[in-house]
């Protein structure tokens, strides 16, 4: 961590002085809050009230401490309401039945997934952004938000951001007996394991998105069964229900895209990971928004999709 501080100037130059750290403060906000929107608008009142107090900062931290000072107060009230925001499996267990009448769920907020673009660091440093996009996937987001705030507040800035205890401690105002007390309770929850994380390399990796796109772009099952591993999850915000296993998955996509027809794919990446606009072929032959699939890839193949329902996410991908 940055342990300068910086030189105390006026609040005409903060602007200039903050800007840099808007990228990695809204990433910060989204790992806390889980949800692009909340984070985005809790960074504008972090700058809006730093800008205000930055005559009183009287430089004993560096900036980059003070505004996650800042922020992470931010945070911490705007999850006062206690409201976590889970993924279907994150609720209950699987659905047996593909044929069951699935409802959607408008009272649970939902997980959102989020653009790369917002939170990646520029393109001359390919290993920080590896680890972002590591460390931003959507089932390491999705246990963050069952932890209780201060537990998932420690566990981001001492495993994530590679915080030292002693500076966790400050920041958030409690002892480092409390922070290490925390990380070991959050810790037995949500490990963080790179070893989780490995993708096939290339070309396997773009073949094995080409048979996704085939296989839904052809309205064909069949592809799919060489796609999905065995015990594969699939999950539809916001529909509470969720199916495990490639046979129920097929059984349940057969029904689907017979109903639905084949799909124009257009890909993104979303969390760190492979995703697609799903785009469904209406009776009068024209395209329409209709799902975000996010895929986990592993070198056995697609072990999880995320397929977010309806058009709302589709504008904060640019699709």
């Amino acid at each position: 961590m940055n342990s300068v501080v910086e030189t105390k100037v006026g609040t005409e130059d903060f602007g200039r002085l903050a800007e840099p750290f808007r990228r990695e403060l809204l990433a910060y906000c989204y790992r806390m809050l889980g949800s692009v929107e909340e984070a985005e608008e809790v960074v504008q009142e972090v700058l809006l009230d730093a800008w205000r107090a930055y005559d009183g900062f009287e430089g004993r931290s560096s900036l980059r401490t003070w505004l996650y000072r800042i922020a992470a107060r931010a945070c911490f009230k705007a999850l006062e309401k206690g409201r976590r925001r889970p993924l279907p499996a994150d609720l209950g267990g699987p659905q047996a039945d593909p044929d069951a009448a699935l409802g959607r769920n408008r009272e649970v907020p939902w997980l959102q997934p989020i653009p790369d673009f917002l939170f990646t660091a520029a393109p001359d440093d390919p290993a920080t952004i590896v680890v972002e996009r590591q460390t931003m996937r959507l089932a390491l987001m999705g246990a963050l938000q069952q932890l209780p705030p201060r537990q998932r507040a420690v566990l981001i800035l001492r495993d994530v951001l590679q915080w030292r205890a002693a500076e966790v401690a400050e920041l958030l105002e409690i002892s480092t007996a409390a922070v290490n007390s925390a990380l070991q309770r959050a810790r037995a929850q949500v490990p963080i394991s790179a070893d989780d994380l490995t993708e096939p390399v290339e070309p396997d990796r773009r073949t094995l998105l080409n048979r996704y796109v085939s296989a839904f772009e052809t309205a064909d099952v069949d592809q799919l069964v060489a796609v999905l591993t065995e015990d594969a999850r699939w999950e539809m915000p916001p529909i509470a229900a969720w199916f495990e296993g490639r046979d129920t998955i097929l059984a349940f996509l057969a029904r689907q895209m017979r109903l639905v027809g084949p799909a124009m794919l257009v890909p993104t990446s979303a969390n760190g990971q492979a995703a697609f606009g799903v785009y469904a072929r209406g009776r009068d032959g024209t395209y329409r928004s209709h799902a975000l699939h996010v895929l986990t890839i592993t070198a056995a193949g697609v072990s999880r999709v995320v397929a977010f329902h309806g058009p709302d996410l589709f504008p904060l991908f640019g699709l």
